[in-house]
């Protein structure tokens, strides 16, 4: 089961997410994705830390999600939080500036397509809003659109969180 998490900054996807994982009632590993940057990304991180049950795996992965995912197919039967496919991406962005949408979408989708465990990828729905300023940030929000539409082509299931309520869209 593949399922796609949505929604915008502090819709609460993030502990829809964490609450799908515990009614699967198998091990949770959470592959997390943010690095700090600064100190109010340390906060975010903190909180997102300390929102998560401590007997959870936790793997620090900000770039290379699917040979992450690859890797994690042989392990035992599990559920995998990746949170979040945002950051994944301007992590992606800013390490490989060569790397091509296309490239890093194929390759994600090709790995959920052919995992054997269940997967809950968190997202932002970064397209909702005003048209970005600066090329580079027109840009981002044009590539995650694109990843978020295809993560939704492979996933199962699709929920969308706004203001801490989910709306399932696909599955």
């Amino acid at each position: 089961m593949i399922h796609l998490v949505l929604g915008a900054a502090r819709s609460g996807k993030s502990r829809f997410a964490q609450q799908q994982a515990m009614q699967c009632d198998k091990p949770v590993i959470h592959v997390a994705t943010a690095t700090i940057t600064d100190d109010e990304m340390a906060l975010r991180i903190e909180r997102h830390k300390a929102d998560r049950p401590a007997h959870w795996q936790v793997l620090e992965h900000p770039d290379n999600l699917p040979a992450v995912l690859e890797n994690l197919n042989t392990a035992d039967d599990a559920v995998i939080i990746v949170d979040c496919l945002t950051l994944w991406l301007n992590n992606e962005m800013y390490l490989n500036p060569e790397c091509h949408i296309d490239m890093l979408q194929s390759d994600l989708v090709q790995i959920l397509k052919t995992s054997r465990q269940d997967i809950i990828l968190v997202s932002n729905e970064v397209g909702m809003g005003i048209v970005p300023a600066s090329a580079s940030a027109r840009k981002f929000a044009d590539w995650q659109g694109w990843l978020n539409q295809a993560v939704a082509g492979a996933a199962d299931k699709v929920t969308l969180v706004v203001a801490g309520l989910p709306m399932q869209i696909k599955g």
